[in-house]
């Protein structure tokens, strides 16, 4: 069985690292230093870890603070609650002011199953990437999650990161590298391309396995920048065919709706979007909500099997007038 790692980890190991290299980097928090795999870091780094409480208005603010400074602070805290319940404080205080804060939305999408609807964070892509100034990325491995972190790092200005729990194998090369607004093609394939980005990734690539199967050959794209977005490899994958996007959040507003926008302006094409259809998720296991949802290979293998015989047939009834 392909091992599989808790992006977290690598996360935490990469933000160390980072702070042991620069004297700038400071994590704050919300009394989530467990939730968020840093007590590691606070046992090396006590003075370097500042914990505001279950405050996340205050949280974003002072890390605005903190960044005012010279300093730069990532923000770590539950996704739902990081993006819910501090937004007009990540839109003025960190994009509008263009403060260098990183943000680091921990145990998004449906990580927190079994707790239910509060604590399913299937809005957050949807709200971050309608800011301006505010760069949004959805890791799908450890490997690009720690890549991910050391850019954004170095980048000035303010990031959304969307970082997940659950258990995902490796995708990427050991020597991948991660550039923002710069998606990955993890696989060639003509018929159809896939595209994901974070837990969807790795389940993307197992359907391009079963369409091979079928004697289809998908493409899988990783769209890790959400904003801003890779528009070339889009508008290169709308010329090729159809596209299936797949994400650990709502259709309404996230991934496939921002892929929706670059393919209507510039090349038109059939889609499919597989995401949560614009409703709340039960309460459940992660994995009995991505089999309520539709987001498994196998389902992932009939949608883009559908698409493709609905292009086919529309082309065929356009001919025949």
């Amino acid at each position: 069985m392909t091992p599989r790692y808790d992006c977290r980890k690598a996360f935490a190991a990469t933000l160390i690292e980072l702070a042991n290299a620069d004297p700038r980097v400071v994590a704050v928090v919300n009394d989530s230093v467990g939730s968020s795999n840093l007590k590691e870091f606070a046992q090396r780094l006590p003075g370097r870890l500042i914990n505001v409480g279950i405050a996340e208005q205050n949280l974003v603010g002072v890390a605005a603070g903190l960044a005012n400074g010279g300093l730069i602070p990532f923000v770590c805290g539950a996704s739902c609650f990081l993006t819910g319940r501090a937004l007009e404080q990540v839109k003025v205080d960190l994009a509008y002011s263009r403060a260098n804060v990183k943000l680091c939305g921990m145990s998004s999408g449906v990580a927190y199953g079994e707790l239910g609807p509060t604590h399913h964070s299937i809005e957050d892509v949807a709200w971050t990437r309608a800011i301006a100034n505010l760069t949004v990325i959805v890791p799908a491995d450890p490997i690009e999650t720690a890549s991910a972190l050391r850019v954004a790092a170095a980048f000035d200005g303010p990031v959304f990161l969307r970082l997940s729990r659950l258990p995902v194998p490796e995708v990427h090369p050991a020597d991948y590298r991660f550039e923002i607004g710069r998606a990955a093609k993890l696989r060639e394939g003509g018929d159809v391309t896939l595209i994901a980005n974070g837990t969807m990734v790795c389940r993307a690539l197992e359907a391009a396995d079963l369409l091979h199967a079928d004697g289809i050959a998908a493409a899988v794209i990783n769209m890790s920048t959400v904003r801003p977005l890779d528009r070339r490899a889009i508008v290169e994958a709308a010329i090729a065919g159809p596209i299936v996007t797949i994400e650990e959040h709502t259709v309404a507003g996230g991934l496939g709706g921002a892929v929706a926008e670059v393919v209507v302006e510039n090349h038109p094409v059939r889609m499919r979007l597989l995401g949560i259809p614009g409703e709340f998720a039960p309460t459940g296991s992660p994995e009995f909500l991505f089999e309520h949802f539709g987001l498994t290979p196998e389902n992932i293998r009939k949608e883009a099997v559908r698409l493709l015989e609905e292009t086919v047939g529309k082309r065929e009834a356009h001919l025949g007038h």
